[in-house]
Formats: C-alpha cells, sequence, structure tokens
C-alpha cells in the first residue's frame, strides 16, 4: 500500500521539490529589504548642535568647502576626501581629557581600516594658534597617525569653527570662533563619499565605536551596489 502511494505520488512530490527550489528563493528576493543608512540633516539633530543659521534646513546637507593644513605642512580640502568615507572629530593637543580616549579610539579604527581605501580620518585642531604644524607632527607620532589616512590640522580658527557647527554639528556651544571662543566635543562624525552625515558618535565609548564600524559596513554594502 506504502510502495503504490509513492508511486502514485513522485510525480506530486518532484514538483513540489521543483517549485520550491524556484519559488522560494524568488519570493526571498522580491521581499528582501536592503539596508540603507539615513543621511542626516539639520532638522534630525539635536537644535543645541547646530547653529541658528542652518537650524530649519530639512534637505541635501553637505559639509562645506575647507582649506586646512595638516601634520606634514600640507594643504588638505574636500578634494583629499573625494569618493572616500571619512570620520571627523575636533581635538587639541594638550587636552588631558576626553582627547585622549578619542585619540585611542581613532587610533584603533585607523588600524582596523589599515587596508581599506575607502576609510580615511581627519582631525581639526580647536586651538589651531597653539596646534603649529610641529606641534601636529609630534602628537601625530605619538599617537601613530598614518599620514595616508589621516590628516590632523590645524588652520583659520573661524573656518573650523564655522565647520563644526555649520557642517558637521559636533558642538553644544554657540561662537563666532573668535579669541575667546572654545570648542570641547567628544563627537566623532561619520561622513559618506557625498560628503553628507550618516551619523554622530561618542567618541569615547566604545560601544559607539562598534556602532561606527556596524555603520561603515553598511555604508559599503551601499556602495557595492551602485
Amino acid at each position: 500500500m506504502n510502495l503504490q502511494f509513492l508511486k502514485k505520488s513522485k510525480f506530486t512530490i518532484l514538483f513540489f521539490v521543483v517549485f520550491s527550489a524556484i519559488v522560494i528563493p524568488v519570493f526571498y528576493n522580491l521581499l528582501k529589504v536592503d539596508k540603507k543608512l539615513p543621511r542626516l540633516n539639520p532638522i534630525d539633530i539635536n537644535p543645541r548642535l547646530v547653529d541658528i543659521s542652518v537650524r530649519n534646513k530639512k534637505k541635501n546637507h553637505t559639509i562645506a568647502d575647507f582649506k586646512l593644513i595638516n601634520q606634514n605642512g600640507e594643504f588638505v580640502t574636500n578634494n583629499t576626501f573625494k569618493d572616500k568615507i571619512y570620520i571627523a572629530d575636533f581635538f587639541f593637543t594638550r587636552c588631558q581629557s576626553i582627547c585622549i580616549m578619542m585619540a585611542y579610539n581613532m587610533s584603533e579604527l585607523q588600524d582596523y581600516y589599515k587596508n581599506d581605501d575607502d576609510i580615511m580620518f581627519l582631525s581639526h585642531s580647536v586651538t589651531p594658534k597653539i596646534d603649529s604644524v610641529s606641534i601636529l607632527k609630534k602628537y601625530a607620532i605619538e599617537k601613530g597617525v598614518n599620514d595616508a589616512k589621516w590628516h590632523v590640522t590645524t588652520g583659520d580658527k573661524k573656518q573650523i569653527y564655522a565647520l563644526a557647527r555649520k557642517s558637521y554639528f559636533a558642538a553644544l556651544d554657540e561662537g563666532n570662533g573668535d579669541e575667546n571662543d572654545f570648542i570641547h566635543t567628544e563627537n566623532f562624525v561619520l561622513i559618506d563619499k557625498e560628503r553628507r552625515i550618516v551619523g554622530l558618535y561618542d567618541g569615547t565609548k566604545q560601544k559607539d565605536m562598534k556602532k561606527i564600524m556596524d555603520d561603515i559596513a553598511l555604508l559599503k554594502e551601499e556602495y557595492s551596489r551602485k
């Protein structure tokens, strides 16, 4: 009885096997939604971090043009990071508090992505008059900076502070970059290849370093699909 049943059912069983092999993958691909990270605009960010002049901007925010000087006395501009994903922060070489952990975490990220040409790093001194090229070079050597991947920069203070407040949204306090103005922020900012903000992360916390690495992986998946 069982043998007769199997003989009668073999074509039915074969049909369902073939059907499953073809149809299930098709349905899976139709239902699968590729995860894409949002790009942040001023309106998406804590208003205290955003300069009032751009606070209500809802779309198309990108990092403004800049021209800085790195640890080797070379000019660094947006073109330095063309077609790159990069992480930006703001620090000063004499800082003995949050900057120590920030530098350590940035160094760890640099080491993790040492063979990945898509990833770069940009640090801005918030005391540019003090942090000369020679001081930045000494600092870069101490922190194990790879000159090809990580630019530690100085430049015009008003430009740097405008970048922090109007482009990267990295600082809580307001000001215009005058002599008495001072920024002290733990934020790392992840920027995509189109100069858009992907996320802000606490540069002193390991869990945020894991998050930034996860987000970079998702970013790279996005670009691989293009």
